[in-house]
């Protein structure tokens, strides 16, 4: 018995690598009884003799999944935001970020086309870049001439870690996998007709190997359209609210009307961004008048 981890799965067969090597394998049957099915990402244990004939016996426990892409034990996600052709959009951005905290997921933010835009647009997204930074996230974007620093940045976080692509349709996600893997030698249109969601339910799954890391090359990524979560636990998603929140005088404060809140107190005085605080609004509305699921499967 050996263990690895779930590099690709395709048509019931799962490729698991492990010691550099990477092993065919089936699962047992009795998986579809236990309602088990393994994604990519698992940790597994197997038994193999060959390279191409092998069983996966057991999936261990997962610290986060998502379901598009079917992929789990993510640490992180690259969230390909942007400038222009389609408009940056506060709005989405944030969404995709509560998703990841929801999942306990690094964020990486790497804004694109920053080329197509003017000095006043220019500076409007130094200073975006600076609000997200300053509440913790890592936050790459290029000079506008050209993108061999920021690439090399990116590069650099896949070192080591398990990361997915994601934004919205035509926010530059398969140009960017090409320009940072183009030993890959795959055609934008290719990469743009795999990548982006499309109508096939059965999708092959698999990794990248970038920089020692293994980088989700299905980007398609559509867990922030709802959120599985109370109104009142939304705060907590919200990084620079939680690290504050401790010092407004009621202990259950939504920051909403609630007197004596720290979190209004240093919107008034400008030290948190108004933009990101009428997002958070917006998604606590919708939550708040979502309707309950009862009987929901698990």
């Amino acid at each position: 018995m050996s263990k690895g981890k779930v590099f690709q799965s395709l048509s019931g067969f799962y490729d698991i690598i492990s010691d550099g090597k990477i092993y065919r394998t089936r699962a047992r049957g009795n998986f579809r009884k236990r309602r088990i099915t393994p994604l990519v990402g698992d940790e597994v244990e197997f038994q193999s003799n060959s390279l191409t004939e092998g069983y996966l016996l057991k999936v261990f426990d997962r610290k986060n999944s998502l379901v598009r892409p079917p992929i789990a034990n993510i640490d992180q996600a690259v969230v390909v935001t942007s400038t222009i052709q389609p408009n940056f959009s506060s709005n989405l951005l944030d969404r995709q970020l509560v998703a990841l905290e929801i999942n306990n997921i690094k964020p990486i933010i790497y804004f694109t086309k920053i080329d197509l835009l003017d000095n006043d647009s220019l500076n409007y997204f130094n200073n975006i870049k600076s609000i997200y930074q300053n509440i913790g996230y890592n936050v790459i974007m290029s000079n506008g001439e050209n993108d061999i620093e920021s690439l090399k940045e990116l590069n650099k976080c896949f070192k080591d870690k398990v990361s997915v692509i994601m934004g919205q349709t035509g926010a530059g996600k398969s140009t960017l996998l090409n320009k940072i893997a183009p030993k890959l030698n795959l055609p934008t249109g290719e990469i743009s007709s795999s990548l982006n969601r499309g109508k096939h339910t059965t999708r092959k799954v698999s990794f990248l190997k970038m920089n020692g890391g293994l980088v989700a090359d299905t980007p398609g990524f559509s867990s922030y359209d709802t959120f599985d979560i109370r109104s009142d636990e939304l705060r907590n998603y919200f990084p620079e609210f939680k690290r504050n929140a401790d010092k407004c005088k009621f202990r259950g404060c939504v920051h909403i009307n609630e007197p004596k809140c720290e979190i209004k107190k240093l919107l008034d005085d400008n030290k948190l961004s108004h933009e990101r605080y009428n997002n958070y609004l917006q998604l606590y509305k919708i939550l708040k008048n979502k309707k309950p699921i009862y009987n929901k499967k698990k």
